[in-house]
């Protein structure tokens, strides 16, 4: 027996209020109206008897049209309105209903799908750099120290990327980080190197762990080459830690003095130090003395960063002058004319030169957008920006669309589009309201909020997505700073494990996510349910495991890699899907279409087929 699906007479409209935002544009929509709370409350989460399912398509596709569902191939034309379908047993229940011999799209930020790849934990290409500066394991559960992913890694899994349906890849930072370690987590229960890029040391030279400038230059081109833009995380907060590596072979700050040399204590490698009995990885610290004034000034100095330090101006309560996780504070603000950092002097292999005029926000931004003239990066997603002022984020802004305008101009054969430089950022806890930061150069912001407040509903079942869906669609739609929504981060959790607690659920929580009308960052490994790595007193590390490739050639979670990819690869084929206008036309079955100019696409959910 068939199942007949017809359209709804009314359309839903309905309200964009979100619980929390912080601006009042997420609440300018208007009330729902009584018939479409009615529409949304009636849908259900119904299971399919597996039999063929006919739906009306009228408002969609013309009569005569021929319609494929892409996720299995199936092709019907439609006829007195209507198509009819046997939704493929892997797909959950779902229909992807779109023209046939439609044309894939031009590639669209606003409905991108980023692959936020840790580069350090997702594939070694080259083991040779695997020890660079001196760097060793901890030979117990590796959380903080690096692993072996390096650029050379991937670009040997760029091919992965393209097939899974990506058409942008976000990389950590591969720039040089500090060259030693900290005490990590509160404990101090792992020693942590900036295997992550958030610890940067010089912007201006590749981190040996991540290869070399041929490696990054080679891997920007080849995957241009494949349609894939790529974005660089980039910090201008912070400095990284000092180290007991940094300290000796750059020759600033002091040791406490003792009666023996401080290599009795220390070794002749002091990076090679390691906690005795009763001391932890923080307790590197006490050989420290950071009251020495002269010495510490070596450092950066004191007209570029703020910290608690002897001879450094002390951070400020606000979060433009604050230490972040007593990192050091870098000093934007301030228009006072700067030299090279001090250490640099002791720093062979720096690039770095010193720029007349320049403040401390102008080297910044200068070492930053050469990375785009230098290699033709697509865009940054910055960290931290709610501690930098927004007049330095739009400076980085304007030099990056001048760089990466030059870059065209000098690679012609190699430009993929006309589509400007981009920028998104991390403002802690953004989700879905309006925002200054985009009047401040950035195009985008991560979206926090889907994370919490719609995955677990969508995973139970895609019907409950439709006020959210219709929530971001509406508020997206009128304005041009959008979100990049994640289902999964190393800053907060992953999704398998903690919102999906199976296999078949992490292929649900894919349904939900992936039909975002939004751009959406997919965290390497959520197409492959990648677990969380060892425990510790930071948590976080936990959501930075190495990638699961072995466990792709299990059939269980190959079947979750290729439900995700079915996806990806639609949303990669139509911007209506990531940015186009939502239209519910049914609730139960659900069904709904989205729309960007000429294209329309149907998305039809009947519900898991009854066992």
């Amino acid at each position: 027996m068939q199942q007949v699906i017809k359209p709804a007479l009314l359309g839903c409209l309905v309200s964009m209020a979100i619980a929390g935002c912080a601006s009042n544009e997420a609440n300018t929509g208007g009330a729902a109206s009584s018939s479409s709370e009615a529409l949304a409350q009636s849908a259900q989460c119904l299971q399919w008897d597996g039999q063929p399912v006919t739906v009306d398509v009228s408002e969609s596709f013309e009569e005569g049209t021929a319609v494929k569902d892409f996720y299995s191939g199936q092709m019907s034309t439609v006829y007195q309105g209507k198509v009819t379908f046997t939704p493929s047993p892997e797909s959950g229940g779902l229909l992807l209903l779109e023209s046939v011999g439609k044309k894939a799209d031009e590639f669209s930020w606003d409905s991108a799908s980023v692959y936020f790849v840790m580069t350090d934990r997702f594939y070694n290409g080259n083991p040779d750099n695997d020890n660079s500066y001196g760097r060793t394991k901890d030979g117990k559960n590796e959380i903080g120290t690096f692993h072996g992913g390096d650029i050379a890694g991937l670009s040997k899994k760029l091919d992965y990327i393209e097939d899974l349906g990506i058409n942008a890849i976000w990389i950590t930072a591969p720039y040089e980080q500090i060259r030693g370690w900290v005490g990590g987590g509160m404990r101090g229960d792992f020693k942590h190197y900036g295997y992550h890029g958030y610890y940067v040391q010089d912007y201006t030279v590749m981190d040996q762990n991540m290869g070399t400038a041929e490696e990054f230059k080679q891997f920007v081109d080849d995957a241009h080459a494949r349609g894939i833009r790529v974005v660089m995380d980039i910090v201008m907060n912070h400095t990284g830690y000092a180290t007991l590596s940094d300290m000796q072979e750059f020759g600033f700050g002091a040791t406490q003095e003792y009666d023996v040399p401080i290599e009795n204590y220390l070794g002749k490698k002091w990076t090679d130090w390691t906690p005795g009995k009763g001391e932890t990885w923080h307790s590197f610290n006490d050989y420290i003395d950071y009251g020495d004034r002269n010495e510490w000034v070596k450092w950066w100095g004191p007209d570029w960063v703020r910290t608690d330090i002897s001879g450094y101006p002390n951070p400020g309560p606000s979060d433009f002058e604050m230490s972040l996780a007593y990192l050091p504070d870098f000093k934007t603000e301030s228009d006072k004319v700067v030299g090279l950092p001090p250490f640099y002097k002791n720093k062979a292999d720096t690039k770095a030169v010193e720029i007349p005029g320049a403040t401390v926000r102008d080297y910044l931004v200068t070492w930053l957008s050469d990375w785009v003239r230098e290699y033709g990066i697509d865009g940054f997603r910055a960290d931290t920006v709610k501690h930098v002022e927004p007049e330095a984020w739009q400076a980085l802004k304007l030099a990056s669309s001048k760089a990466f305008a030059e870059w065209k101009q000098n690679n012609p054969d190699k430009v993929l589009d006309d589509n400007d430089f981009w920028m998104t950022g991390e403002f802690w806890g953004q989700g879905l309201n309006n925002s200054r930061l985009f009047d401040a150069g950035f195009d985008s912001l991560i979206d926090f909020t889907y994370q919490t407040d719609l995955a677990k509903k969508g995973m139970n079942c895609l019907s409950n997505m439709q006020d959210g869906y219709q929530r971001y669609a509406d508020v997206l739609g009128k304005r041009d700073g959008k979100v990049l929504s994640y289902v999964s981060s190393h800053d907060t959790k992953l999704a398998f494990g903690t919102i999906s607690k199976d296999l078949e659920q992490q292929k649900q929580l894919g349904s939900a996510f992936l039909l975002m009308p939004t751009a959406v960052q997919v965290y390497y490994g959520d197409e492959s349910a990648r677990e969380k790595g060892p425990r510790s007193s930071d948590k976080h590390q936990a959501t930075r495991s190495d990638m699961n490739w072995d466990q792709l050639n299990d059939e269980q979670r190959l079947a979750v890699h290729n439900h995700w990819q079915k996806l990806l690869q639609f949303r990669k084929r139509h911007q209506a899907v990531g940015s186009g206008e939502h239209k519910q036309l049914n609730s139960a079955p659900y069904v709904f279409e989205r729309r960007k100019g000429e294209d329309a696409v149907v998305v039809v959910y009947v519900g898991q087929q009854a066992k």
